[in-house]
């Protein structure tokens, strides 16, 4: 039986762009589906990919009503270049950032998802700082900023931190993917420079965030979290009692669209 993954089209052709430099550089795979209006950027999660379930249907539904969607695969992820366990954050957000630039670069919207909140957030912070406009708007969906200390160091066994402080990596198991996760100690190391939630956090534009209060990965007080560094004026925050972390039921991809479709109009 198809899965509702292999049910969308993904007929786009595939862009490749070249970022980073020496021994860093590496190719970035990026669909771009023109349109006319702000172009929407979908940036996934961790170990996730362009093809993934959310992604496909936003891109099915921007097909049907014309509008401009970018989407990309970061290093060591889908069908982009490089090693996932030689990239860290800062390498994901340098990626976002390249593809932002080439081919979104006038107000988009973002819409990034668990570990792809983060990196929006990031990447915005990046380039507000060196004077680009604020996007038009961004929706967060089940939003992990600073997960990688938050929600992985804090909650890590004595023994685990261990394994990564001595070994330099541990491998998680994990129901995303066949493979174990290689938790380094790089990858922590630069989430702790790359922490948001310790201060306020204006990104200049709204912010929609939905998160599920069943999700066990990104618990809704994380959410609650995040949103107490938001300003007041422009964070909405609708909680889904029954969602889980994916939030890829066909209610919860409703939703998302209903979304995405008013904070893009």
């Amino acid at each position: 039986m198809a899965s509702q993954t292999d049910a969308l089209r993904d007929d786009l052709p595939i862009v490749k762009i070249s970022v980073g430099a020496g021994g860093d550089r590496r190719d970035i795979a990026v669909r771009v589906r023109s349109g006319e209006g702000r172009p929407i950027v979908w940036l996934g999660g961790f170990r996730s990919d362009m093809r993934a379930t959310k992604a496909l249907a936003l891109d099915a539904w921007a097909a049907s009503h014309g509008r401009p969607l970018v989407r990309f695969d970061y290093t060591g992820h889908g069908i982009s270049g490089g090693r996932f366990a030689d990239a860290v954050t800062s390498t994901w957000v340098e990626d976002a950032l390249a593809v932002l630039e080439r081919f979104a670069d006038d107000r988009p919207v973002l819409v990034g998802s668990s570990m792809g909140g983060w990196v929006t957030c990031l990447a915005v912070r990046e380039r507000l700082a060196h004077g680009c406009p604020a996007p038009a708007g961004i929706v967060l969906i089940a939003p992990a900023l600073d997960f990688t200390h938050d929600l992985m160091w804090e909650a890590f066994p004595a023994e685990v931190r261990a394994e990564i402080e001595q070994n330099g990596v541990w491998y998680r198991k994990t129901d995303y993917a066949p493979e174990p996760d290689p938790i380094t100690l790089a990858l922590i190391e630069d989430g702790r420079r790359n922490r948001l939630l310790t201060g306020p956090l204006d990104l200049r534009c709204p912010v929609h965030i939905l998160q599920g209060m069943n999700d066990p990965d990104v618990p809704y007080a994380h959410a609650l979290k995040t949103v107490a560094q938001l300003p007041a004026a422009g964070t909405l925050l609708t909680l889904i009692k029954d969602g889980d972390h994916r939030l890829s039921r066909p209610q919860d991809i409703g939703l998302i669209l209903r979304t995405v479709a008013a904070i893009a109009d």
